[in-house]
């Protein structure tokens, strides 16, 4: 890594930044693009186990062995990282998770074809070195244990450490499900943005999928989303709504304290409390002012429930088992095309997050909610792009965990 050297570095993404005002305005053009809602996409994360023993620890030398040449270079600098064949990349996460990102199309069947083929070739990768994916987002079985040795993740858990153990859980220990869509026009921005985040505790509590942590049961439905809101309060809750969210996303942004600041060494590690407003204005001293290039890195340790990145990036949602990612695809598609009425319905149960995690479709008021929601995200499908039978085989699902999940426990 080199952009924070003293000689000057060509290009746009290493031109300074001298004012707050500059920095905001950057991030809210880039990261609320305007434009028809046509793309989907989603990343699927997984825990990943040794067969023979799902508690054994996995190591980074064992996973890099099972990736190959599809390695991340955060497992093998040199790997030739070869996207899956279906166009995917893979990444890694701090504990060893996997991660496949899809590329983004106009019709969910497509993705899910592409998806499908994509894990399945992954599960063969691992399994030929006796590894499994995990069907929880989160580990179950094991504690959390950084396995990949970065500078990001060295200062990541640094950071969070002083705050109590939901950091770690949250870098080595979770898996989520993420759907990424448009923005939609400029118009529409704050309607689809409120309804993001009004869509978070009920549908949180619809696919919960994280009840178990070291073999027990801790009483919460997903664990791994009390895990993230735990880690970090200021990078981690949801946003305000406004009727700007652009603006509101850049303040928010800007007024967030580094994570970690990359050098040429391996010590990312950042002041503590010092936002990346404080940079640009001088009251900290990081030997140089920021770049374009150091405001892009600090946009990617922000993790709240729906990110901003020119698409929205909806995050809130456990891991799922096998293709049964493609219902909360499919619902949040839908639901999301009926902005207005969605906001209507989630309003009462908007702010009701940790209640989401915690209890689940076992609050009667999130209850009432979700089994709304999928009752008005059904009768859209059809703006899915969805074959017929895979309608079918989501709206089966989804009213399978309507009932399941007003009975658990």
């Amino acid at each position: 890594m080199t952009i924070l050297r003293d000689t000057p570095v060509d290009g746009p993404e290493f031109r300074t930044l001298r004012q707050r005002v500059e920095a905001e305005a950057y991030v809210a053009s880039v990261c609320f693009k305007h434009g028809p809602p046509k793309l989907t996409g989603v990343e699927l994360e997984w825990t990943v186990h040794h067969d023979d023993d799902p508690r054994r620890p996995l190591t980074a030398e064992v996973l890099r062995e099972a990736l190959g040449d599809h390695a991340p270079r955060t497992l093998h600098q040199d790997s030739p990282q070869i996207p899956l064949p279906g166009g995917s990349p893979l990444t890694a996460e701090p504990g060893g998770q996997v991660e496949i990102s899809a590329q983004p199309e106009d019709s969910l069947t497509g993705l899910y074809a592409t998806v499908r083929a994509d894990t399945d070739y992954v599960t063969g990768l691992l399994a030929a070195r006796g590894l499994t994916l995990g069907t929880s987002a989160v580990d179950p079985f094991r504690t959390p244990r950084r396995v990949l040795d970065t500078p990001r993740y060295k200062a990541m858990e640094k950071a969070f450490a002083p705050l109590g153990t939901d950091g770690i859980t949250m870098m080595c220990s979770t898996a989520g499900f993420q759907l990424c869509v448009d923005a939609g026009e400029r118009k529409d921005h704050a309607a689809r943005w409120r309804a993001a985040h009004v869509l978070g505790p009920p549908l949180s509590a619809l696919f919960a999928n994280s009840p178990w942590v070291l073999g027990r049961s801790t009483g919460w439905v997903s664990n791994r989303l009390r895990a993230v809101l735990g880690t970090d309060p200021v990078r981690t809750f949801p946003s305000e709504f406004t009727d700007d969210p652009a603006t509101s996303w850049a303040r928010r942004a800007l007024e967030t304290p580094l994570l970690c600041v990359r050098r040429d060494d391996d010590c990312w590690d950042a002041p503590p409390g010092v936002t990346f407003a404080d940079w640009i204005d001088g009251t900290a001293d990081l030997g140089r002012p920021p770049t374009v290039a150091d405001l892009k890195y600090h946009l990617t340790t922000l993790f709240p429930p729906v990110r901003a990145q020119g698409y929205l990036e909806v995050r809130y949602i456990d891991a799922q088992p096998g293709d049964r990612w493609l219902s909360p695809a499919a619902l949040l598609v839908a639901l999301l095309g009926k902005a207005d009425e969605v906001i209507d319905i989630c309003m009462p149960v908007a702010d009701h997050w940790l209640t989401a995690a915690r209890d689940g479709l076992r609050d009667p008021a999130l209850a009432r909610t979700a089994a709304k929601l999928a009752e008005l995200g059904i009768a859209e499908l059809g703006v899915t792009g969805l074959t017929p039978d895979l309608a079918r085989t989501v709206t089966s699902d989804v009213e399978h965990r309507l009932h399941d999940g007003r009975n658990r426990g």
